[in-house]
């Protein structure tokens, strides 16, 4: 084994021109597929998260899993009932309480209650409409990111005056409206309320922010003009991923409609599957064309050394030996490809990371790089992977050579 690999290391010496192009063009492979990953990963991970932290992990709303059977609906073998007008069912989440006391004593995490209204909101001649959440300020800064992603006051600042309001800021900057300012709520029902501002919170999702506005739940509750009204309840898994199951159990169990953020962000994780799919097609690309490089350098010896391999296989070489001997070449130009691509792949990653930019879709100053060794990994395989089966061919074609021949056209 040690005159193979002797020999091995002479066969890619003598052409170190040629070599040190193929170790390049494997390591820039290695290089730009770890950046690629880190990258898109990173972008995606801190996409996920934002969209997690905005949103709840489940959501139960009063609307029914199975809506109730109409009157209408009913047949009878005498008469069939038409134009009667559907009967009306109350808003809201029946027994609230004893529902949110049977949720704590199994799931996973946190629940508290919500109160989901839409609004008019009024200000300095200006009209415009918001989703109105009613909030209990305790529960409500286990469930949500709220608490700290607040630019003035604080949840506890819903306390402070009657019918005390949060803003999103960029709805707080449509309105013109600033802390203390008075607005004017007017419900679907035609109730008004004034409102004072307390506070401006900053989720840092456009629509979130453009559309949105935190109150107390008695004072959603009087907008609704229904008291005791609960029509939303919220979970906060302690493991994300888990939330489709979590929904589903509640779902079976309360009977209410209740989603996941997977279920309400359906299309958009559809398409970064199709986004991760891409970025793979794209990573396999690069490292196929830098396995050409090896292929051909490889190609290249075998034909050079056609006097080489006579000689060896008149001196008892067997054909596994000589075959050997190319493998182990393309493994050298695969492996010390592979290790520079790491460090190469390491040094881009730490620049696109220093890169500073900004957008006003988020509040992140910076490109989200992921660091870990699954993406080192995946590349160091492919390439070493790619890099020995292009070694392959050309070592088994090189195995297969008589002596007689090569020395007879040789002559």
């Amino acid at each position: 084994m040690n005159l193979t690999l002797q020999i091995a290391l002479t066969h890619v010496r003598f052409r170190a021109r040629q070599t040190l192009v193929a170790i390049l063009g494997v390591a820039t492979g290695v290089g730009f597929s770890v950046m690629m990953e880190a990258m898109m990963e990173g972008s995606q991970d801190d996409f996920i998260n934002r969209l997690v932290d905005a949103l709840a992990h489940v959501s139960i709303t009063d609307e029914l899993r199975e809506p109730l059977p109409q009157p209408a609906d009913k047949v009878y073998a005498a008469a069939e009932i038409h134009g009667l007008t559907p009967e009306v069912r109350r808003p809201g989440i029946k027994n609230p309480l004893a529902t949110i006391k049977a949720l704590e004593s199994w799931v996973p995490g946190e629940v508290t209650a919500s109160v989901q209204s839409r609004a008019i909101i009024r200000y300095a001649g200006r009209n415009l409409s918001a989703s109105i959440v009613g909030i209990d300020p305790p529960s409500e800064a286990k469930v949500s990111t709220l608490a700290t992603h607040m630019k003035t006051g604080t949840l506890s600042s819903l306390y402070r005056a009657n019918n005390a309001i949060i803003l999103g800021d960029r709805l707080a900057t449509k309105l013109g409206a600033r802390i203390n300012s008075n607005l004017t709520l007017t419900s679907a029902t035609g109730i008004n309320v004034t409102a004072t501002v307390v506070g401006i919170s900053h989720i840092g999702l456009m629509v979130t922010d453009e559309t949105t506005a935190y109150v107390l739940i008695k004072t959603a509750q009087v907008l609704e003009a229904q008291t005791g009204l609960i029509n939303e309840i919220r979970v906060r898994a302690n493991d994300p991923m888990a939330a489709r199951l979590i929904a589903e159990r509640i779902g079976a169990e309360t009977g209410y409609k209740s989603m996941s953020w997977q279920e309400a962000q359906e299309d958009l994780l559809s398409t970064i599957q199709l986004r991760n799919v891409l970025m793979y097609t794209i990573v396999g690309a690069i490292l196929l064309v830098a396995s050409f490089g090896t292929y051909n350098i490889i190609s290249t010896i075998t034909h050079e050394k056609t006097r080489d391999i006579a000689i060896m296989k008149s001196l008892g070489f067997r054909q596994t030996t000589v075959r050997r001997i190319f493998i182990i070449e393309a493994l050298l130009i695969g492996t010390i490809g592979t290790l520079l691509g790491w460090g190469l792949g390491y040094l881009l990653c730490r620049g696109l990371g220093s890169l500073e930019f900004k957008t006003p879709f988020t509040d992140a100053d910076r490109l989200p790089i992921i660091y870990t060794w699954v993406h080192y990994a995946i590349a160091g395989g492919v390439a070493i992977g790619s890099s020995l089966v292009a070694g392959y061919f050309p070592a088994r074609k090189a195995s297969r050579l008589h002596p007689v021949e090569i020395i007879r056209g040789a002559t």
